[in-house]
C-alpha cells in the first residue's frame, strides 16, 4: 500500500542502521512473551475480561457529543471530505504523492481511523459517509411513504463475511491492481476515485436491501475493520449514552458473529503480504512473474496474478498457523469444541492485526501526515493552483524520526500488541477451562502463535530494512 505514495515509503531504517542484530530482537521479544506468559499462568486465575464493566460518563456530554446535531456535523464532515477526495481523483494531478485522494483515503483514514479507535472507541461511526447518506435517504423515504422502507432479512450465517472478502480486495485494488509493466507503481488517483463510486454505489445499495445499520454492522468493509479496532477502545456509546469501559474487553464478544475471524486474519495477512512483497517474497514473486510471462501472460496480467497467488497465499498461511493454535488447545483435557475454540479466541487476534498495522506502516503515516496538514490540505488538485490555508509550500520533516527510533517504535508495537494478545488468550481460557492450571497447560499452544506471529513479523521488517 505504501507505493502509492513515496520512493522510501516505509521510511524504515536499513540494516547497516539497526541498533542491535536482528536476531537478538527476535530472541528478547520471545523472552518477553515467555515471561509475559508465566506471569499470567501465576496471577491471572479467574476471568477479568468477560465483563467489560461500562459505566456512562455523564448525560451532558453524551447530550452534545451524540445529539442530533452533532451527528448530523459528524456525517456531512464525513460526506465533504469523501467527496473531496473524489472529485481530487478525477480532476486533480496523476502525481501520487501531490494528489489529497490516495493520501487522505490510503493513509489519514486507512491508517489514522485505526490509531484514533483503538484508544476512544468507534469513532468511524459517526463520520461514515454511506451511513450519513443511508439514513439520510432513509428518512426522506418515509417522510414521502409516511412509512419506514422494508428491507430483506439479513442471512445470520453470512456474518461478516462479505467485509472480509472486502477488506482483502481493498487491499488488493492497491498492490495488485495497482501493478503494472512489471513494477508496482500503486493505484492512479482517478482508479481510486472509480473504485471508491463503485464502492459507494454497491454499499448504498446493500443499505437500502438490508437497512443501514444492519449493513454496517456486517457487510460495510471500513465499518466492521474500524469496529473491529474500537473493540480494543476505552470509550463505547450504549441506549444512547457515552460510556467508559476497560480497555480491551469489550474485544472478547466481538467474534460471535460468523466471518469474525476471517476478517481479522485478512488484516493481518494484508499487511503482512504488503509488507513481504518487496522483501521476503521478492524473490518467489520474481519467479513466478517470469513464470507466468514466459506462459504467454502480459506483464501486468502476469503481475497482478502473482500478486493474488501470494495474497491469497498469506492468508491461508496466517490462518492455517492459528488453527494450528485452536488445534491444540483443543487437545488439553476439558476443552470445548473445536468450533467454540475457533470462534472463542478470534478476538486474541485483533491486537497482532494493529501491531503489524503500527509495524508497518508507523513512518509512513507520520510523514505522509505533514503532507495531509500542509501542502495538500491547501492545494488539495496538485495542480499549484491554490493556497486554500497557506500551507501549500510546506513539507516533509524526514528527520523528525531517525532510523533507529523507528526500528525501536515497530518492535516495541510487535511485542506490545502480541503481549496484549497473549493476555487475552489467557482471559479466555480461563473462562473455558476451569481449572486455572487446565487453563495455562492449553495456552502453551497459543504462546507458540504468539512467538511465531512475533518472529515472522520481525522477519519481515529486517528483510524489508535490508
Amino acid at each position: 500500500m505504501t507505493a502509492i505514495l513515496l520512493p522510501l515509503a516505509h521510511a524504515l531504517a536499513s540494516r547497516k542502521d539497526l541498533p542491535i542484530p536482528t536476531w537478538l530482537f527476535a530472541w528478547g521479544a520471545s523472552i518477553v512473551l515467555i515471561v509475559s506468559f508465566f506471569a499470567l499462568s501465576v496471577a491471572w486465575r479467574t476471568p477479568r475480561f468477560e465483563n467489560d464493566r461500562w459505566r456512562p460518563l455523564g448525560a451532558g456530554l453524551s447530550r452534545v457529543l451524540l445529539g442530533r446535531l452533532a451527528q448530523a456535523l459528524c456525517g456531512a464532515a464525513g460526506v465533504f471530505l469523501f467527496g473531496v477526495a473524489i472529485y481530487s481523483g478525477f480532476r486533480g494531478t496523476v502525481a501520487p504523492d501531490r494528489n489529497f485522494a490516495l493520501t487522505f483515503l490510503f493513509v489519514t483514514a486507512w491508517l489514522g481511523i485505526p490509531a484514533l479507535s483503538v484508544v476512544l472507541g468507534d469513532v468511524f461511526r459517526p463520520f461514515n459517509p454511506w451511513r450519513a447518506i443511508g439514513r439520510v435517504a432513509g428518512r426522506g423515504f418515509a417522510a414521502i411513504a409516511g412509512q419506514p422502507a422494508a428491507h430483506l432479512r439479513y442471512p445470520d450465517a453470512i456474518g461478516r463475511w462479505p467485509a472480509a472478502v472486502g477488506l482483502l480486495a481493498f487491499v488488493w485494488l492497491e498492490v495488485a491492481y495497482g501493478s503494472s509493466g512489471g513494477v508496482a507503481v500503486g493505484v492512479s488517483p482517478d482508479t481510486a476515485a472509480t473504485a471508491a463510486l463503485v464502492y459507494s454505489t454497491y454499499t448504498l445499495a446493500m443499505m437500502a436491501t438490508f437497512g443501514v445499520e444492519k449493513w454496517c454492522q456486517t457487510g460495510e468493509v471500513f465499518s466492521v475493520y474500524f469496529g473491529m479496532f474500537s473493540q480494543l477502545g476505552l470509550f463505547a456509546v450504549r441506549a444512547g449514552k457515552l460510556g467508559r469501559r476497560l480497555p480491551l474487553a469489550a474485544s472478547t464478544h466481538w467474534a460471535t458473529v460468523p466471518g469474525s475471524l476471517a476478517v481479522v486474519i485478512a488484516s493481518i495477512a494484508s499487511t503482512s503480504f504488503d509488507g513481504a512483497q518487496e522483501g521476503a517474497f521478492k524473490g518467489a514473486i520474481a519467479r513466478t512473474f517470469d513464470w507466468l510471462a514466459e506462459a504467454g501472460l502480459s506483464l501486468t496480467a502476469s503481475l497482478r496474478l502473482t500478486d493474488t497467488i501470494f495474497m491469497l497465499l498469506c492468508f491461508a498461511g496466517v490462518g492455517l498457523v492459528y488453527l494450528a493454535g485452536v488445534r491444540g488447545m483443543a487437545s488439553v483435557k476439558g476443552a470445548p469444541s473445536l468450533a467454540k475454540l475457533r470462534s472463542g479466541f478470534a478476538h486474541t487476534l485483533i491486537p497482532i492485526a494493529f501491531a503489524y498495522l503500527v509495524a508497518h506502516y508507523f513512518s509512513l503515516f507520520v510523514f505522509q501526515e505533514q503532507a495531509q496538514f500542509t501542502y495538500l490540505l491547501s492545494d488539495p488538485l496538485g495542480t499549484a493552483s491554490t493556497d486554500l490555508f497557506g500551507t501549500a509550500s510546506g513539507g516533509i520533516d524526514y528527520r523528525l524520526f531517525s532510523a533507529n527510533a523507528i526500528w525501536y517504535i515497530q518492535v516495541a508495537a510487535l511485542v506490545i500488541g502480541h503481549v496484549a494478545g497473549l493476555t487475552l488468550a489467557h482471559d479466555r481460557a480461563t473462562s473455558y477451562w476451569g481449572d486455572f492450571r487446565q487453563a495455562a497447560r492449553s495456552q502453551y499452544w497459543m504462546l507458540a502463535v504468539m512467538v511465531a506471529f512475533t518472529c515472522f513479523g520481525l522477519y519481515l521488517l529486517s528483510v524489508a530494512n535490508s
